[in-house]
């Protein structure tokens, strides 16, 4: 976190956890919010003061799920289901090194800076044996662009053999990956308030690791205090393997291994029944909707005005780049609210719900929401200021409208523990031109591997 004064002035601020400001000014002190309040910011002397007239200030945006490993296999198998997409990108992601994993860390958290994110989790569950410590490498990469990495450590067990998706020689054994992940957290995971690395136990999906593996996955993080995710419910054909094999729906299958909780969030969750999002309310388990990647697989579109209206803790997520090509998590707000409202009608999402999804929302679903989320005095200083008063967006009075329902405006700055990670667009940690050879150096080392 920074040290010091740093004074907003001028801004609308956006709380999200009540009030708003039209004409307001926050105060951060030490990397923590010290005031927020209406009017002209008081006069602090050796302050940093930021001119915010013409923004809006919202917290940082909170991206719940992502691969940021796929950033290198963009753009392939454009036109196919989940599973033949899984098949065929299987065929790269198991060459994955540590190196490739650094340079797409770099890249995709990198671009989702740039697109008003300060908190991101990555579920990596690609493992190939003597490719290095891949999650030291992406632990620092993070590290470097400045944002808050949550790193689901994701694993699987079930190969082609026992009759799951990926090649046999991506998975590791049950007892290998239980081991490798009670290591990350050993390693890596810093449960403090003002953390910029945790780690949770992360099994791929229910087609793709045993029950074994589900279990004492839920046993090693209940027992290390660290939280628990999957994919849940993302396909049909999920939906049907799961009735056909365990003989009950996959949020039924979950809630049977002690996968329900406040500890717990899925992602995507598109196909639910109306039980199956009672039960997920009633548990305080969290959802990671990804409406973009959700309709560029062609999955279906998730029950989000019903999952919000029972009172589930929900957060937006952009999930993987290769199943949703170059999406920031600002972008993902209008996703959200143009699906829900092509569903159930103009009332069915608000501007301002899906800014709470993308903010506080998000903090609750990656149980961070004492800390992060909102824009209160005593919380970090992970802060956006959009300019809504450039050509196009200056004719919407209502600036949460401006953010939310036309293209992302532009993102004047980026605070994370009060430090500038985005000034005026541009990054000012990693080089974008930096961050941006990463990626295409990842890209090409794959292709390079697969052409071998």
């Amino acid at each position: 976190m920074s040290s010091g004064t740093t004074v907003i002035d001028g801004a609308h601020v956006v709380t999200v956890s009540g009030a708003e400001y039209p004409v307001g000014f926050i105060v951060v002190t030490d990397g923590r919010i010290a005031q927020v309040g209406a009017g002209p910011a008081p006069d602090i002397a050796g302050a940093e003061r930021i001119d915010a007239r013409g923004c809006v200030a919202t917290p940082g945006l909170v991206n719940t799920h992502n691969h940021l490993y796929q950033w290198a296999t963009q753009g392939l198998f454009a036109d196919n289901t989940l599973f033949e997409w899984l098949v065929g990108s299987y065929e790269m992601w198991h060459r994955l090194d540590a190196d490739v994993v650094a340079d797409t860390t770099t890249a995709g958290m990198s671009w989702l800076a740039l697109s008003g994110c300060t908190t991101a989790s990555d579920h990596h569950y690609i493992f190939p044996s003597g490719r290095g410590d891949i999650v030291a490498a992406e632990v620092a990469a993070a590290r470097a662009v400045g944002i808050r990495l949550d790193l689901a450590r994701g694993s699987m067990d079930r190969g082609q053999s026992d009759g799951g998706l990926p090649p046999d020689t991506v998975v590791e054994t049950t007892a290998g990956a239980i081991d490798a992940t009670a290591a990350a957290i050993d390693a890596h995971h810093d449960p403090s308030p003002a953390s910029m690395t945790r780690i949770a136990v992360a099994p791929c999906s229910p087609f793709s690791v045993s029950r074994d593996l589900m279990t004492e996955a839920a046993k090693l993080a209940r027992t290390a205090g660290v939280r628990l995710h999957t994919h849940v419910a993302e396909t049909l054909d999920e939906h049907e393997q799961c009735l056909a094999e365990f003989g009950c729906t996959p949020v039924e299958y979950a809630e049977k291994l002690g996968w329900l909780g406040a500890d717990v969030w899925f992602a995507h969750a598109v196909h639910l029944s109306d039980d199956a999002i009672a039960r997920i309310a009633q548990t305080g388990t969290g959802i990671a909707h990804c409406p973009s990647s959700n309709a560029r697989l062609g999955a279906g579109i998730c029950r989000v005005t019903e999952l919000v209206g029972a009172g589930a803790v929900v957060g937006l997520g952009v999930d993987g780049p290769a199943s949703s090509e170059l999406t920031g998590i600002a972008g993902e707000m209008r996703q959200a609210l143009f699906m829900a409202r092509a569903r159930k009608g103009p009332q069915a999402l608000s501007s301002r719900t899906a800014l709470h999804m993308a903010t506080l929302g998000g903090a609750r679903v990656l149980g961070r929401d004492a800390e992060l989320g909102s824009i209160e005095a005593g919380k970090l200083a992970d802060i956006a200021l959009w300019r809504v008063d450039g050509f196009g967006h200056d004719v919407i009075d209502d600036p949460v409208v401006a953010l939310t329902f036309g293209p992302t405006p532009p993102l004047e700055r980026l605070l994370v523990g009060g430090s500038t990670v985005v000034e005026r667009g541009e990054l000012r940690t990693v080089p974008a031109e930096s961050a941006a050879a990463a990626g295409r150096s990842a890209h090409r080392a794959l292709v390079k591997e697969v052409s071998r």
